[in-house]
């Protein structure tokens, strides 16, 4: 073998080497795994919370408790009922939502220990977390039948007048209702105040009785002087009066104290005498016709239907203890330009709470705000655990929204939820905007002075129902159970 044969020989042996060792290391290449990517992470949806809830339920087991739910604006969709708020369409202005200040209210509050009482007049008139925000209250001129004894502010011998009333005197008042007030306006100097009479002076009336009868036309002048002197002595003790009426249930003559007032009278009185009084007294005091049940609002209409009475009325007001609480747009709707109000509605003492938060929310809150009024206020706000004081006569199962059991123990009932669900949201100023009822579910809603918006939503039915609360083309989603309330709030 030659050399050449050899050597070409090794080049053959050194090439296959070479081939084999890169197809080996080809072959490895290609049984490598892939480079891993990683997964794709979508960040959680943090849903921020748009909207506060408080809610209370007919079993008590939730009482005005601001919700822990999270409630954001979104658009995803779903087939739930809507209840749509639409800020744009407005309706009336709000004066305020509270109680009757009852002499016997004031009795009650005034037996509180010192630090009781101000810590509950906090609670009641302030403007802080825990207070509820009364901003109107309903007095007495003289005694309501919620008093322990009726009274006027002239009380004659039988057989004298005082046509001069130069024995009118606050003197019976000085250290309940008017005291109290005081505290209050300390608390809340903005608060309104509407005074209304139960009975006249006996010496005006043609009974010699504090219950029922009429005013006699010969005292009409001395009666509107009456409540000028009234106003004006008020005023002296640092309270001002928003507004009156003439007379509490004009129409109902039974009670102790009463008197009966018909239509035609109250329009007599007013545009002969309790108007021109206030004129010529130069008092910006409010005279609201009727007080009456929401069955007859033909009385109102007729008042307002006198061409001179009609430049001295503000407006009419209601309660509901007969008729139908759309009898405030009947009225306001006859004349656009007055005002309706809402200013009295009890509880029972053998009311339920369940049943009473349901029908006082739908009727008294909801009701009388989608029917116009400028107000609500249930009857009064606090006595003791037997319901008194009560005149002989007088209410005995008229429940306030505060029990007094001692000068140390308060306990809240119903009618004090019934406000708060309203009071502590919408203060007034704030401005009933548009929604809509859903079936069972029963509404209404406002926008702040600072531009807050409020709903009230009470479920009228008998299970629980879930909505959605759409405002500017996005939506919540909430639930209550049957018979609850819930206020939502949000900027």
């Amino acid at each position: 073998m030659n050399l050449n044969f050899k050597t070409t020989i090794k080049a053959l042996f050194f090439a296959l080497a070479v081939f084999a060792q890169v197809k080996c290391s080809s072959s490895n290449d290609a049984t490598d795994p892939p480079p891993v990517t990683p997964p794709v992470v979508t960040p959680p949806v943090t849903v921020t919370n748009d909207v506060d809830f408080w809610l209370t339920k007919g079993d008590q087991s939730v009482l005005l408790a601001k919700q822990a739910t999270t409630l954001g604006f979104g658009t995803t969709v779903n087939t739930n009922a809507n209840i749509e708020v639409n800020a744009s369409q407005k309706y009336q202005t709000i004066d305020g939502f509270g109680y009757t200040l009852t002499g016997g209210s004031a009795d009650m509050i005034n037996q509180l220990t010192a630090a009781k009482k101000s810590a509950l007049l906090q609670e009641l008139f302030g403007s802080g977390e825990g207070s509820i925000g009364i901003s109107y209250l309903r007095i007495s001129i003289g005694a309501s039948d919620l008093n322990a004894t009726p009274f006027t502010y002239d009380d004659l011998p039988t057989g004298d007048t005082d046509l001069t009333l130069s024995k009118f005197s606050l003197d019976k008042d000085k250290a309940g209702v008017i005291a109290l007030l005081k505290e209050i306006l300390a608390i809340n100097p903005k608060i309104l105040i509407l005074a209304t009479p139960w009975s006249a002076p006996v010496w005006m009336k043609d009974v010699d009785s504090f219950k029922g009868g009429k005013l006699q036309t010969k005292y009409y002048d001395v009666y509107a002087k009456y409540f000028v002197k009234y106003i004006q002595q008020m005023k002296a003790e640092g309270i001002t009066i928003d507004a009156v009426t003439p007379q509490n249930e004009p129409l109902h003559d039974g009670n102790n104290p009463s008197m009966y007032m018909s239509a035609a009278d109250q329009a007599i009185f007013i545009k002969s005498n309790l108007g021109p009084a206030f004129k010529a007294a130069n008092l910006n005091v409010k005279i609201i016709a009727y007080d009456h049940n929401c069955d007859n609002p033909n009385y109102p209409k007729a008042i307002l239907a006198d061409a001179d009475a009609f430049p001295f009325v503000d407006g009419s007001a209601f309660h509901l203890y007969a008729g139908d609480i759309s009898a405030l747009t009947n009225v306001y709707s006859s004349f656009p330009t007055k005002n309706v109000y809402f200013t009295e509605q009890w509880t029972s003492s053998e009311g339920s709470f369940s049943g009473d938060l349901k029908w006082h929310v739908r009727n008294v809150i909801i009701g009388s705000m989608r029917n116009y009024s400028r107000n609500a206020l249930e009857w009064n706000l606090a006595n003791d655990g037997g319901y008194r004081p009560h005149t002989d006569g007088g209410c005995s199962m008229c429940k306030g929204a505060l029990t007094i059991n001692s000068s140390e123990s308060i306990q809240r009932n119903v009618a004090y939820y019934i406000i708060a669900h309203a009071s502590k949201f919408v203060p007034a100023g704030s401005v009933r905007i548009a929604s809509n009822n859903s079936g069972n579910l029963q509404t209404a809603a406002f926008i702040t002075p600072s531009g807050s918006k409020v709903l009230i939503v009470e479920n009228d039915g008998t299970v629980n129902e879930t909505f959605n609360i759409k405002f500017n083309d996005k939506w919540v989603t909430s639930s209550l159970d049957a018979g609850a309330v819930g206020t939502y709030t949000w900027k």
